[in-house]
């Protein structure tokens, strides 16, 4: 007969036992934590205050760069905070906000980068009517269903979750608290719980990447009817920012749900959960600006604001 226990705390095991390997993924994680806030900081400030960048794509990014910084600080800082003190313990109350709130994050994002799709379909395939369709009302009204889209996708899982109880261990094999190391350790009866995870992420990733396949098939479609070559360069590149974040985004989950053997899972799976929550939100930000002439524009204007009132 198995032990239940009201488990109140639990013990996260990170990624390293090593001493000096943990100094190193500290000075990483760091950097790239402050790089990816400093960064998608700096956007939602050119897109609030430069009027040249009042537009749906740069509505969408702000907001993108917003959901970047919350799901970084939802796992980041405490995993920082957890090397430099070894204090590995988290409570249940806590890893059940943190767990709600990265996959809120995440599942917001995917539901994002779809519309972020649709908007450039609208922009190459539509452009006489892209004032029209994409008004500030629509913008608003895209960012309120992706919000209401990912709470309706996690609620269920979650909820479900909550108050199941645990066996005698309290050990979550993982940096953070995600759902596939704690439902290893629930005593309860965790097939249904299991198979709505699945089913909602697998919903959410063939909904979301559909919509973008779709938006993409149909802006090929068009651009290459463009007559020279130079327009059909200029319409590529406005979507090329964007194609990328998608390809990191998709691919990075494509690699956690292949299923490797299981002496590997764990650690492959850690592994990009690292990428996710690290790289991604610090490369984002270059990525968006540096392939784009107004980012780039509206940067260096920043600049040289800064600059000129640094002298006075």
């Amino acid at each position: 007969m198995r032990n239940y226990t009201a488990v109140t705390t639990f013990i996260l095991l990170g990624l390293t036992e090593d001493p000096q390997l943990q100094v190193l993924l500290f000075i990483f994680l760091l950097i790239t934590y402050v790089l990816s806030v400093a960064g998608n900081l700096t956007i939602i400030t050119l897109t609030t205050v430069d009027p040249h960048l009042k537009t749906p794509m740069y509505f969408f990014l702000q907001n993108f760069s917003f959901l970047e910084i919350s799901f970084t600080s939802a796992c980041v800082p405490r995993f920082l905070y957890s090397i430099s003190s070894g204090d590995r313990t988290i409570t249940y109350n806590a890893c059940a906000i943190q767990l709600f709130f990265t996959d809120l994050f995440g599942v917001t994002e995917f539901f994002l980068l779809a519309t972020m799709s649709y908007d450039r379909y609208v922009a190459i395939c539509k452009p006489l009517h892209y004032t029209v369709i994409m008004s500030s009302r629509v913008w608003k009204g895209f960012i309120f269903i992706c919000w209401v889209s990912a709470l309706i996708v996690i609620l269920p899982p979650v909820g479900l979750g909550l108050g199941l109880e645990f066996c005698d261990s309290n050990i979550i094999d993982h940096f953070c608290c995600d759902a596939s190391p704690i439902l290893k350790i629930l005593c309860s009866v965790t097939w249904l719980i299991e198979q709505m995870v699945i089913a909602c992420a697998v919903l959410t990733f063939i909904i979301t990447l559909l919509g973008v396949a779709l938006s993409y098939v149909y802006i090929s479609r068009t651009v290459l009817r463009f007559p020279s070559a130079q327009q059909k360069k200029k319409a590529f590149s406005t979507c090329s920012s964007h194609m990328i974040v998608v390809s990191i985004t998709y691919g990075s989950c494509i690699f956690i749900y292949v299923k490797p053997s299981a002496k590997d899972e764990v650690a492959i799976n850690k592994g990009i959960s690292l990428l996710i929550t690290s790289i991604s939100p610090m490369l984002n930000p270059f990525i968006y600006t540096l392939r784009n002439k107004q980012g780039k524009q509206a940067f260096q204007d920043s600049i040289k604001k800064m600059a000129l009132l640094s002298k006075l």
